[in-house]
């Protein structure tokens, strides 16, 4: 069998490749000395890389590195350890706490059922629940600066004017906003809830 011609760089003019790129004719449109060796001259257009296209897919945030930016830089908090912002989990966790415990207050002292308990509680007695629920978080918060579930689970909330110490006018701000739920679940950059946001304060761990 006969081979077919071969053909190579030297074979083939530039000119007949004027619809290529710039890069692609630097690499092999020519056959002169130099010419045919992408190494040699560096392309210099646009190039796009992982990092890009992840910004893309994941908003404008997801190019800053964890050493950049985290939850409380903005606030003058620290990244991890004691300062920092307390996570949702851990939060959640200590609400969980709280109103277990005013469960067990409302029912020693207004005889209101006990979660998941039979006959349950009708819908007048879950909001003695609540109100037991708010008074801790005002009478605790507003003095010691934590509830017991916050103790318990090592968090604290804190004023962000300088202070430290939460005002009585923050802690029935906070109070009241943190009853009414849904604040609670709307939250900033920093994870903070709008029932933190809205009267200065943050819950920041204490270990």
């Amino acid at each position: 069998m006969e081979d077919g011609p071969v053909l190579s760089v030297s074979t083939l003019p530039s000119a007949d490749f004027s619809a290529m790129t710039p890069m692609f004719r630097r690499c092999y449109g020519g056959s002169g000395p130099g010419e045919g060796r992408c190494a040699a001259e560096p392309y210099a257009g646009p190039v796009v890389d992982r990092k890009d296209m992840g910004s893309w897919l994941q908003g404008p945030r997801a190019r800053t590195t964890p050493d950049e930016d985290y939850r409380g830089k903005d606030l003058g908090l620290p990244r991890m350890g004691p300062g920092s912002i307390a996570g949702f989990g851990i939060r959640l966790v200590g609400v969980l706490i709280d109103w277990a415990i005013a469960s067990v207050i409302a029912r020693g002292l207004f005889g209101v059922p006990l979660p998941f308990s039979q006959p349950p509680a009708s819908g007048s007695q879950s909001f003695v629940v609540l109100g037991v629920f708010a008074v801790m978080h005002l009478l605790l918060v507003g003095t010691v600066g934590f509830t017991i579930g916050h103790r318990i689970m090592g968090l604290q909330v804190r004023s962000l004017g300088g202070i430290g110490r939460v005002l009585p006018v923050q802690a029935i701000t906070r109070t009241i906003l943190l009853c009414v739920f849904i604040p609670a679940v709307i939250w900033d950059r920093d994870g903070r809830g709008l029932h933190d946001k809205v009267p200065g304060t943050v819950i920041v761990r204490l270990r």
